[in-house]
């Protein structure tokens, strides 16, 4: 299964960019975050078209996550189902959970936070403590989980370009990247690390201000973070820079993994 994940910052205003990186890859499953739409205005054709599937938790002009697959999805489940409807971490669209190829496979897109200290700041780790209450669930059902997308924390200080400016910053504050460490503390695998251990100056984001990206002053936010099962079967796992050259990118780069799903997730298919 290639697996990818890209916050594409507005499907409709990356349309092209979505199509075109899926001609290029064609990943089996492509998780998208950002949105930006809700989901009777989600532009389905296209997809549908080139005879995919999809699963959208979309809301107007703010968020919103989704999953495009070669693969029938199964199972969706949208935001934190043990919290309730209307709890205010399930208010705004950030997490979509399906089952593609025998794979539960969650899209998600973490607050931001705005500012340390900020009440957007408190929401951020509250939101990370309630995925990781949902993650042990997830884990206690299946073996075959990977958590993939925006996460806005960058781990380590080689995922940050200049990590004495960022350091007690949103993005990379010590409260951020515990709470990110303790997702992983759960069993999960960073992909990218797993199959990059020495690499630095690698990232994901770049600020669209002062030519950031040609000056690769980026950051490492978008994560694949899978179970042990998962993880031993990753056979490579890559950012792909080129989308964020293209005519108004996005402000972020896909990250893809491979894994072997063989025997777990049964015959091979796609891209398998």
């Amino acid at each position: 299964m290639l697996l990818a994940t890209w916050n594409v910052n507005s499907v409709r205003a990356r349309l092209d960019h979505v199509l075109r990186y899926w001609e290029r890859r064609r990943p089996d499953v492509l998780c998208l975050q950002e949105i930006k739409v809700e989901d009777p205005a989600f532009p389905r054709e296209p997809f549908e078209e080139r005879g995919l599937h999809l699963a959208v938790a979309g809301q107007k002009g703010y968020h919103g996550v989704a999953v495009v697959s070669s693969l029938p999805l199964e199972d969706p489940v949208v935001g934190f189902p043990h919290l309730g409807r209307d709890h205010p971490l399930n208010r705004e669209r950030r997490m979509l959970a399906v089952t593609a190829g025998g794979v539960r496979v969650l899209s998600v897109y973490v607050p931001n936070g705005e500012a340390v200290g900020s009440e957007k700041f408190a929401f951020k780790l509250r939101f990370f403590e309630e995925l990781g209450r949902y993650l042990d669930q997830q884990i206690a059902q299946t073996p075959a989980m990977v958590l993939a997308g925006d996460f806005n924390v960058a781990p380590e200080a080689r995922d940050v370009y200049d990590p004495e400016a960022w350091e007690g910053r949103v993005l990379f504050s010590v409260p951020e990247r515990k709470a990110l460490e303790a997702l992983k503390g759960r069993g999960l695998v960073d992909c990218f690390r797993q199959r990059h251990p020495e690499d630095g100056n690698r990232y994901t984001w770049w600020d669209y201000r002062g030519g950031a990206f040609w000056r690769n002053e980026g950051l490492r936010i978008d994560h694949i973070l899978a179970t042990p099962t998962l993880a031993e079967r990753c056979e490579e796992c890559d950012v792909d820079v080129s989308p964020r050259r293209w005519k108004r990118p996005s402000d972020h780069a896909p990250v893809w993994a491979r894994f072997r799903l063989d025997p777990i997730g049964g015959p091979r298919r796609g891209n398998t």
